[in-house]
């Protein structure tokens, strides 16, 4: 590992943000963000990053990496839950199982953010396409996790039915998925002079907006951190290690897709990644009997500040070094 670069993300102010919110929930601070800013600012990040990666999308020339790209994303985020599943069910039941493996098969859009602020720290750009890939990569693991769960906790066949349709549906409706493939698209088909008007909104003020959602971050992960201890060691090691080797290994192999560094290292943060919105969301419809007390705290307690300290810096090294 390069430890300037590890230092350098360590400094970073949105992480440093991130941090002065763990810091208030630890000293009982009244510090809070109101629920409403929080959601606008949600959706502000969603927006810009969607709309930003469709303006570089309309410049990009279709290719066969492209659509290489997209299906290897959607391998990625199908895979990961069948073997974490597996891994799970040795200490849990198949709902809990079925749930976490959702969520470490599916992917953070807060971290993607982190991750393309990295890039800019390092001055390395990505493909727009990429926006895309990430939010094609939501729905196939909320769909392998759901079938994972039927298949080893039977449920009646009317009922099973009508949970995986409305999940399938569900998570391809879903808020944040909807917003950043619509923002995605309405860049890509914008006039660039009339695009160049919201630049300032979509550009300028990104960071700030990054750093305030962070401190929120810090505070809830501070939370909802101890709710989770009392589930013991086995799923701590799990939302540190699992993430680390996901990461890792798509950091190593991607090379095969892409030769872009940019783009292998967003694959990577993506593998390495858990989803805390999209998830919990479809799990409250297709398995009611799995349990946020865990999937929450382990993707947004502990594997998310694990990829915006240590993770980021281990795959770019292993990308530039691969």
């Amino acid at each position: 590992m390069d430890f300037q670069i590890l230092f350098s993300n360590l400094t970073n102010p949105t992480l440093l943000f991130f941090l002065l919110g763990i810091l208030a929930t630890l000293v009982k601070s009244d510090l809070e963000i109101p629920a409403t800013s929080s959601k606008f600012i949600s959706l502000y990040l969603l927006f810009a990053i969607g709309f930003k990666g469709g303006q570089e999308l309309s410049h990009s020339t279709f290719s066969n990496e492209i659509i290489y790209a997209i299906f290897f994303g959607i391998f990625i985020s199908s895979v990961i839950p069948v073997y974490t599943f597996f891994i799970l069910k040795q200490k849990i039941d198949a709902y809990n199982a079925g749930a976490i493996a959702a969520a470490y098969g599916s992917v953070s859009a807060v971290t993607f953010v982190s991750a393309v602020s990295f890039l800019e720290a390092q001055q390395i750009t990505f493909n727009g396409y990429m926006i895309a890939v990430m939010a094609l990569m939501e729905s196939p693991a909320i769909i392998v996790g759901v079938i994972l769960m039927r298949k080893y906790a039977p449920t009646p066949s009317n009922e099973q039915k009508s949970n995986v349709k409305s999940v399938i549906t569900h998570s391809f409706v879903n808020g944040s998925v909807l917003l950043i493939l619509g923002s995605l698209i309405i860049g890509l088909v914008a006039d660039t002079k009339q695009a160049e008007g919201i630049k300032p909104f979509t550009t300028d003020i990104f960071k700030g907006f990054l750093s305030i959602f962070l401190l929120e971050m810090g505070m809830v992960s501070a939370k909802r951190f101890k709710s989770f201890r009392a589930y013991g060691l086995f799923l701590s090691l799990f939302a540190i290690l699992v993430p680390l080797i996901n990461g890792s290994v798509v950091a190593a192999c991607s090379g095969v897709i892409t030769q872009s560094v940019g783009n292998r290292f967003i694959f990577a943060v993506l593998a390495a990644s858990a989803s805390y919105i999209a998830v919990p969301a479809a799990m409250r419809i297709a398995a009611p009997k799995s349990d946020p007390g865990l999937y929450i705290p382990m993707a947004l307690g502990l594997t998310f500040p694990l990829n915006i300290t240590v993770g980021m810096p281990v795959y770019y090294g292993i990308v530039l070094n691969i």
